[in-house]
């Protein structure tokens, strides 16, 4: 025992001396071997899932070949100490005897029964004595104790050279000195920056340092301001760099022994971006600023103080403006509820007052930044100044407004056409005259004039699409209706930005009436015109005439006049009196006979009228349709003119049904129409030959001695003279034309006279 105990003794000399935990685990297993008589040991030592086997000496080939069932039983051992039958298998493998023992597995644990590992011995004797066990036990408290040391001192070193490299890997310059100014320690990065090992500058005056940054002290460090203050931090600079110098004393093991830390970070790069940033801050056109929940400001820029109108940054840091900031107190109450609820709000429109009072209209875009608490710390936001675009825009809706009223109150027709021709826009009035959108938009406006024009439209298409103004181009244009009517039509380029013309403006006014008005009375100043000339003829045609009728009669009463002679005089007199007649239907065609004002109920004048044609009517198969209005309203003109038209109409309507050779029809219909009666008297005879030279005088198509080309001139005048007007055209369907006359109704003031002169008889 006493020789057991030398080799414990001996034992904790070397875990004590040894410095390398492999030789001595080899050492021990070797020492456990001698100790308990046996053939082989070694340590299985456990780190996390893996095991390491450290045999003895000497015994690596029969480590190597029992390694990994030696391992196993170790990992499976539950008790301190344990021992197990070699198989046979293992013991071939291993060339032992055929005899070959047990395995001995001491547990090895720490001082919290942390398993560190397991003894592991081979031996013939299979059973332990007491004394054996005890030795065990003895040498599995040395081992456990030796792996605790071990593996603390490892944990130190490991931790004492992670220190080291942490401190070497940060960038900041790091220095620490003694009382005495002298450079105790410094990291890798500091001295790079110096261009020496970290070793060269371990006892090296701190004075030294100075070319690093220069502070402004008086003390031997160039980093050290206030020995007292056990932490201070401030900026350092130097020509090139400025430094954040963050200064900490620690106390050391004496009095005599305290360190100073200074830590140098490189803000160079912070500062130019800070500078920059501010410069940025200060020079964006747009307002910028941090403000506390309750509105007080933070910071702002240099526009955000232009805004407000404020003379400075510190004036507007320094005023409260929250209270007189908002126009309306609860604007305020809206804007941070919103904030609350969203945390973020884009284009936030916002009505503000500057510090001279007027206001300020401004389109926000603002951050919320709350604390750990979810509760608002911070507001943060950019502003722009919106109130001219908000004029501007005010304005331009007026404008726009004011043009919409006007594209929508004109009579015209306003279309928009891109350059291809198709429709894109079209104003009220297109639609007030009938025409349906899907009719319009996305159509071709060429397709609704008249085939024969289209070719023109093309061409002024293709002129203003060029950049020029084509004007007053009179083309014939489908109306909403399907009938064709006469449109003045201006053409204008719109262009783009880049002065390209990207679409057309059409302006489309309707000329029909308009031109129907200029024919009319350009046939009124022909009609005129001939009225005067024929006037001044039959004035002194009616003279010799006269002459001629009375020298006639005498000649025929005088007895000595011959009989042969008196036939040719009675010749003379008919040719005679027959130029009379046409003489006083030139008169009546000149208007010579005023007008008589009377109050004229027009289906009376028409029935008088047929029956005057009644009996030639009905003895020649014409069929006569009467579809009168009866609460037709009264006109006011001449009974016996008016009659005279009417006559003069349905003559030329029965002659043209007995030209067609078929059994004839004139249907008459009154109505009123707004303010006119209006009278149609259509026939199914041959139609006009010529519409447009129907009321010229002297225009007829009948045979030679059957009309003079004076009857619808005479009644024409007549309509004319009634304020009223005459039309005609032949029929689309079918054949024959119609007459139309339009006659004012009598006003309320004519009925009250004529009722006057009545009451008067």
């Amino acid at each position: 025992m006493s020789r057991h105990a030398e080799e414990l003794m001996e034992l904790a000399v070397e875990a004590a001396q040894s410095r390398h935990l492999p030789d001595f685990l080899e050492q021990f297993a070797l020492r456990s071997t001698r100790m308990l008589d046996a053939t082989w040991g070694g340590v299985a030592v456990y780190r996390g899932r893996e095991t390491e086997l450290h045999a003895m000496p000497g015994g690596a080939s029969t480590a190597e070949a029992a390694a990994s069932w030696i391992i196993s039983c170790a990992r499976d051992s539950q008790n301190d100490v344990e021992t197990r039958a070699i198989p046979k298998e293992t013991a071939a493998a291993l060339a032992l005897p055929e005899e070959p023992g047990a395995v001995v597995l001491v547990r090895i644990a720490a001082s919290d029964n942390e398993r560190l590992g397991t003894l592991c011995l081979l031996r013939k004797r299979k059973t332990l004595g007491a004394d054996e066990k005890r030795l065990l036990h003895a040498l599995a408290s040395h081992a456990a104790l030796s792996l605790e040391n071990f593996r603390r001192f490892s944990q130190l070193e490991r931790s004492k050279r992670q220190w080291v490299e942490d401190i070497d890997a940060i960038s900041d310059y790091i220095v620490v000195h003694d009382r005495t100014w002298n450079i105790v320690r410094t990291n890798r990065s500091l001295a790079s920056h110096l261009g020496v090992p970290p070793v060269a500058l371990v006892g090296e005056a701190m004075s030294s340092l100075r070319q690093i940054a220069e502070t402004g002290s008086d003390l031997p460090c160039p980093f050290c301001r206030d020995t007292e203050r056990a932490k201070e931090e401030y900026v350092a600079a130097s020509a090139e760099r400025i430094f954040l110098v963050s200064t900490s004393r620690t106390p050391g093991v004496s009095d005599d022994d305290t360190r100073t830390i200074h830590v140098l970070k490189d803000i160079t790069d912070r500062r130019e971006a800070e500078r920059r940033y501010r410069e940025l801050f200060d020079s964006i056109q747009e307002g910028l600023f941090f403000a506390t929940p309750d509105g007080r400001f933070l910071d702002v820029n240099d526009a955000m103080v232009r805004m407000l109108g404020y003379a400075s940054r510190e004036e507007l840091l320094r005023a409260d403006v929250s209270p007189h900031l908002y126009p309306v107190p609860e604007a305020r109450d809206k804007f941070l509820k919103a904030l609350s609820e969203r945390g973020v709000l884009r284009n936030y429109e916002e009505t503000l007052r500057r510090k001279d009072g007027t206001l300020l209209h401004t389109l926000q875009n603002i951050t919320a930044v709350r604390d750990a608490r979810g509760r608002i710390a911070q507001i943060r936001g950019l502003m722009l100044d919106v109130t001219e675009q908000k004029t501007f825009q005010s304005q331009l809706q007026r404008e726009r407004d004011f043009n919409q009223k006007i594209l929508n109150t004109t009579q015209s027709m306003i279309l928009v056409l891109d350059t291809a021709g198709l429709i894109s826009y079209a104003n009220r009035r297109c639609y007030e005259t009938g025409y349906q959108e899907g009719e319009l938009i996305g159509h071709r406006l060429v397709d609704w004039v008249e085939a024969s024009h289209r070719e023109d439209f093309d061409a002024a298409l293709e002129t203003t699409a060029h950049g020029h103004q084509v004007e007053n181009l009179e083309l014939r244009v489908r109306r909403s209706d399907g009938s064709m009517g006469h449109f003045s039509i201006s053409l204008s380029p719109m262009r783009d930005e880049q002065n390209a013309v990207n679409s057309v403006v059409v302006v489309m006014t309707d000329i029909t009436d308009a031109a129907l008005l200029q024919a009319k009375l350009a046939h009124s100043e022909k009609m005129a015109t001939i009225g005067r000339l024929v006037s001044g003829v039959a004035h002194e045609v009616n003279n010799p005439l006269a002459a001629i009728l009375g020298f006639t009669d005498l000649l025929l009463e005088n007895p000595e006049v011959p009989g042969s002679a008196r036939e040719d005089l009675q010749i003379i007199l008919q040719e005679t009196q027959r130029t009379k007649d046409i003489v006083q239907d030139l008169l009546s065609f000149a208007r010579q006979r005023p007008v008589q004002r009377e109050l004229v109920q027009v289906n009376s004048v028409l029935r008088q009228t047929i029956k005057l044609r009644s009996y030639d009517f009905a003895s020649h198969g014409v069929e006569v349709v009467e579809d009168f209005e009866e609460a037709l309203a009264a006109a006011l003109g001449d009974s016996q003119q008016l009659q005279q038209v009417f006559l003069n109409i349905l003559n030329n309507a029965y002659d043209a049904v007995q030209e067609a050779g078929q059994r004839g029809r004139i249907k008459i219909h009154t109505r009123r129409q707004a303010e006119m009666i209006e009278v149609a008297i259509s026939d199914n005879g041959t139609g006009i030959s010529d519409p447009q030279r129907i009321f010229d005088p002297f225009y007829t198509t009948k045979q030679v001695g059957k009309g003079t080309g004076l009857g619808l001139s005479i009644c024409y005048g007549i309509v004319r003279a009634h304020g009223g007007e005459i039309q005609c055209w032949n029929n689309e369907q079918g054949a024959g034309s119609t007459f139309v006359v339009r006659i004012p109704v009598a006003t309320e003031a004519a009925l009250a006279a004529a009722a006057t002169k009545e009451a008067g008889r």
